[in-house]
């Protein structure tokens, strides 16, 4: 399996994601950052379908984001995903949507989730799935060095 440090994805904005201004509606970014965190772990070898058959779900339990420049209908957007946080409880993905155009960052954001049970009880993902948890914290740790290497070179 491969372990991606981040995953980009690429979405053409459509015009019923915009208001009547042509600006995209600020709650359609939570709905790419779901297309950004679905794409990495699919680049990873797993699918959500996968892991709930395999009884995992993982609900969002927390969000932020953190708008800087308003992408338009026709602009073509790039959501960046990356594993942000990891304990054997909660994963989190940070993300960067960015405007490849001109090189402008869009948006930031985070979203917070909890590794649970079909009944919505608390798993411990190193314990339940080892494998899947030593991929996360192998791709979390990658994520972790690169972007302190980005941080000394600036």
């Amino acid at each position: 399996m491969s372990k991606p440090m981040h995953w980009n994805t690429e979405i053409r904005v459509r015009y019923s994601e915009t208001d009547q201004m042509g600006v995209v509606y600020h709650a359609n970014y939570l709905h790419w950052f779901e297309v950004g965190r679905t794409d990495f772990l699919r680049g990873a070898g797993f699918s959500y379908r996968e892991l709930e058959e395999l009884g995992l779900l993982l609900p969002v339990t927390d969000a932020s984001l953190s708008y800087k420049q308003p992408a338009r209908y026709d602009d073509v957007v790039v959501v960046r995903t990356r594993i942000s946080r990891l304990t054997p409880l909660r994963l989190a993905f940070g993300y960067e949507i960015t405007r490849p155009r001109d090189g402008q960052l869009l948006v930031t954001g985070e979203t917070m989730h909890a590794f649970t049970s079909a009944a919505f009880k608390p798993v411990r993902l190193s314990r339940q799935l080892p494998e899947l948890y030593a991929w996360l914290e192998e791709a979390y740790n990658a994520s972790q060095a690169t972007r302190a290497q980005e941080n000394a070179a600036t």
